[in-house]
């Protein structure tokens, strides 16, 4: 392990966050002697950020811990494009309605993170609409297009990789890594920022940002990414049967966003712990040795650590007691899903509704191999429940929902 002066890198190596630096020494130095501050862009491509973007989050969370001012800048200007790192497609594009509703909706995660204020330390949140809005096309050509080599963009890994794949990557998609540079160098001239983190996708666009500062502004800037995030199977972090894993409420309820972290593999259990909770180093040391049934415990402080970072300490000891109530009693919980029907419903639509499932047709298929339950009764079919009082509809052993008398 590199031995780092500074308690930024220190941190992020004990946690297990870095993956690349432009200049490990150059910012190590820096982060010693003075507050640093570091930004990570996050695109407004829907009302919500997942759990695939917290190890982002997280990273500014540290960047703050240990003594640094974090930047949270939404792509009000950049969801207009859409970054194409590593996409097989284009994505679709938004409107600036959308766009701004969408912003509007994630910043309400943030608040749980970070400390926002007007102190050093504090964390500010900007949006690039402010300047890629008001930009002038022949200036910025000639000012900033001037410091890009088209044959060193085409060289990058996420352009290769659809040009490999004979796959369409638009002009307007090649500009993005053009338009995030500029951010940086915004920030840098505007803010002082001298970090830029992401994740291991965005190197590439990193590296423009720093080379594009020392060109236009002969001023030492620093790029960290992360390391890609895998669950022990070789899956990707924050994928699911059911889709993403939603950081906001709205999207996911914080009962389904503690089970999945409950449901952890016994081999993730110490990295998420590290990447994910503040939990101190040496009691993740402990907690990633136990074996057997013990490691359940484990699992259970990560779903409680995380839920409460993401939705506060009542919502995880809500979601905590009714995984309790459902899985050792047999019972119901508040924080279960819940659909209020007028008499009666068929098994299919509570399945639906409740979302348990994804589609008619997995719920028709959950059915068909037995994993339905009704009140803790298997059902083989698309019976009709009638609804006085409280259902309870399970789906599986993990998934569970409650119908209830409109």
């Amino acid at each position: 392990m590199i031995q780092y002066r500074s308690d930024l890198l220190r941190l992020l190596e004990a946690r297990g966050y870095i993956h690349q630096v432009t200049d490990a020494d150059g910012l190590d130095a820096l982060a010693a002697k003075e507050i640093v501050p570091g930004y990570i862009g996050f695109d407004a491509t829907a009302p919500s950020l997942h759990v695939g973007s917290l190890i982002q989050i997280m990273m500014l969370r540290r960047l703050q811990q240990s003594g640094h001012k974090p930047i949270v800048l939404m792509g009000g200007g950049t969801s207009k494009i859409g970054d194409p790192s590593f996409k097989a497609e284009e994505r679709k594009l938004l409107d600036a309605e959308t766009i701004s509703a969408n912003i509007a909706s994630i910043k309400r995660v943030f608040q749980r993170f970070l400390v926002f204020g007007d102190g050093p330390t504090d964390a500010i949140m900007l949006d690039n609409a402010d300047w890629l809005d008001a930009l002038n096309y022949l200036r910025f050509l000639r000012d900033i297009g001037q410091h890009f080599s088209v044959n060193r963009m085409l060289a990058f890994d996420s352009v290769q990789l659809r040009l490999e794949r004979e796959q369409s990557l638009s002009f307007l998609e090649f500009n993005y890594m053009i338009t995030q540079a500029y951010d940086f160098l915004e920030l840098s001239r505007r803010w002082n920022c001298r970090l830029q983190m992401g994740g291991s996708d965005q190197w590439g666009n990193i590296v423009n940002g720093v080379e594009l500062n020392r060109r236009a502004d002969a001023r030492e800037v620093y790029g960290l990414t992360t390391p890609l995030i895998t669950t022990a199977d070789g899956g990707k972090m924050g994928k699911t049967e059911r889709g993403a894993v939603w950081l906001n409420a709205d999207q996911l309820s914080p009962y389904d966003y503690w089970q999945f972290w409950r449901n952890t593999q016994d081999e993730d259990v110490g990295k998420f712990l590290r990447r994910f909770t503040d939990i101190p180093l040496d009691e993740i040391t402990r907690l990633e040795a136990l074996g057997g049934a013990e490691i359940n415990e484990a699992k259970k402080l990560l779903a409680d650590a995380a839920t409460a970072l993401a939705h506060g300490d009542a919502a995880a000891a809500d979601a905590a007691e009714t995984a309790r109530k459902t899985f050792e009693e047999g019972s119901g919980g508040d924080a279960l899903p819940t659909l209020k029907v007028d008499g009666a419903i068929g098994l299919i639509d509570a399945l639906v509704g409740l979302n348990l499932v994804a589609s008619k047709n997995e719920a028709r298929r959950l059915i068909a191999q037995g994993g339905a339950r009704i009140d803790g009764e298997a059902a083989g079919d698309d019976v009709s429940i009638a609804v006085a009082g409280d259902v309870r509809i399970s789906a599986g052993k993990k998934k569970h929902g409650i119908l209830t008398a409109a």
